[in-house]
């Protein structure tokens, strides 16, 4: 019969035959009067939040930023909308006004002319419109993508832009007549078009004097003088010599410039008074709880000035400033023909997995992109601009994203951050922690603000690159 041998906890218990009696305290029971070393909380939200830290910020006291541009000639999204019921597809009548020959016009006879739309079907390939052929359709892309094509000076085809969605072209069949297509349009995916030929304008036009004359004025109205970019032209005479008269002129200013107002987010930080008494070491609880809470608002900050349909960069870029990939993945061309619509781009920003996407387009080519030093960190970069992670971009149900391209800064004309500095209670530059009181349940709240937009000083600031499949 073996001997009890003595527990952890004092109680005897008999042991297994041959089996030896413990020496020392175990470790188990030892760390009962032993302090624990402790992390704070961690918190997998938090990201590099690239954009938060290369925008410029700029003050705005009252609220409210006015941007002042020269007279620009330009109105509308230049994108025209569609309906559809199952593959069935209708442009909406007041979208029609988007073509520079409608615009300014409404009434039912933009009803009548949605009407005469006729939807066509072209598969990859396939010819929209060819070179010298007569012009005599305007044409709606409800989907797909289409290219544009003209030859060069030594025969060979080149590209002449690609349009999606919502894009048109033909659209000076509506008041000019024994045209002739200067480029051949093909179809690069499968796509969906809303077709108008001269024939079918011409019987709502017979019915229709309002819309007749609305046409017949645009044909002859004097076009203002305007610069490549829309702006009202300033007179200048260069080259000359002698004495002759010089033209006079001035810059007119857009009457109803652009205004972003500061928008907002906010939380209410609650506490209890017994947790914030008794439980504050070794790690000060309200401290954590705040730390945490403006992480987070942070990364909200980031997701609006990307996403934000008021003021956020992916729906503030241009008409001019967005263009589509050529064959669908990221590739180089993309990348080089989204960097040449701007004289500087300051930062590339993608989600990571289009970064990686765009790997592999260059691995395939034999390219090896360089890595730049920025903020002390080695990160990817093409023709020397840095291509910043930025998580916040939405990739689509079908695979598909975008690239973001800025220029940044009051100097450059480009895109600025908007804050408010010197708040009440301010916790960082632009965020404010303030005390709201203590509840009948001796719950303790903190209401936790902080105000920001962002501002695109002039188009040519910011661009995308739009339908952008990371699934190849």
């Amino acid at each position: 019969m073996t001997e009890p041998v003595p527990t952890d906890h004092g109680v005897t218990s008999a042991g297994a035959a041959g089996e030896d009696p413990r020496l020392s305290l175990s470790t188990a029971a030892a760390r009962n009067l032993a302090t624990t070393t402790k992390s704070v909380p961690q918190m997998q939200e938090i990201t590099s939040r690239w954009l938060l830290r290369v925008l410029p910020w700029v003050q705005t006291a009252g609220g409210v930023y006015r941007v002042n541009r020269r007279l620009t000639y330009i109105l509308g999204d230049g994108l025209i909308t569609f309906t559809n019921t199952g593959s069935d597809v209708r442009v909406v009548p007041g979208e029609l006004a988007e073509l520079p020959a409608l615009r300014g016009f409404g009434g039912d006879a933009l009803t009548g002319l949605a009407d005469r739309f006729e939807q066509r079907e072209y598969g990859q390939g396939d010819v929209l419109a060819e070179t010298s052929a007569p012009a005599d359709a305007v044409f709606l892309i409800a989907h797909g993508k289409v290219g544009k094509f003209g030859a060069t000076e030594y025969g060979d085809e080149r590209s002449l832009g690609v349009l999606a969605d919502g894009e048109y072209f033909g659209e000076d069949v509506l008041v000019a007549s024994d045209l002739t297509w200067d480029y051949t349009a093909r179809a690069l995916t499968p796509t969906t078009v809303l077709v108008l030929t001269r024939d079918q304008l011409a019987e709502v036009v017979g019915r229709d004097t309002a819309l007749a004359g609305h046409l017949s004025e645009y044909q002859s109205r004097p076009q203002p003088a305007r610069n490549k970019h829309g702006e009202a032209e300033i007179a200048i005479s260069a080259g000359h010599s002698g004495e002759p008269d010089l033209p006079g002129t001035f810059v007119d200013y857009e009457l109803t410039p652009r205004e972003y107002e500061l928008s907002v987010a906010q939380t209410v930080l609650r506490i209890h008074s017994r947790v914030a008494d008794l439980y504050n070491e070794p790690i000060n609880q309200l401290e954590q709880q705040l730390r945490l809470t403006v992480e987070a608002l942070r990364e909200r900050q980031e997701h609006e000035l990307v996403n934000n349909p008021d003021f956020g960069l992916l729906h503030n870029a241009d008409l001019r400033q967005r263009i589509h990939t050529h064959s669908g993945p990221p590739t180089p061309d993309d990348f080089d023909e989204l960097l040449s619509r701007r004289r500087s781009t300051h930062f590339l920003l993608a989600h990571p997995r289009t970064i990686a996407a765009f790997g592999r387009e260059c691995t395939a080519r034999g390219i090896y992109p360089a890595t730049v030093l920025f903020h002390d960190q080695h990160v990817p970069a093409w023709r020397g601009v840095p291509l910043l992670p930025l998580n916040k971009i939405p990739i689509s149900a079908t695979g598909s994203t975008s690239v973001i391209a800025l220029r940044t800064g009051e100097e450059s004309q480009g895109v600025i951050g908007l804050h408010h500095t010197g708040l009440a209670d301010e916790y960082e530059p632009g965020l404010s922690v303030r005390f709201m009181g203590i509840s009948e349940k001796a719950i303790i709240s903190y209401l936790v603000t902080t105000y920001f937009s962002a501002a695109v000083l002039v188009p040519d600031a910011l661009g995308v690159l739009e339908n952008v499949e990371i699934g190849r």
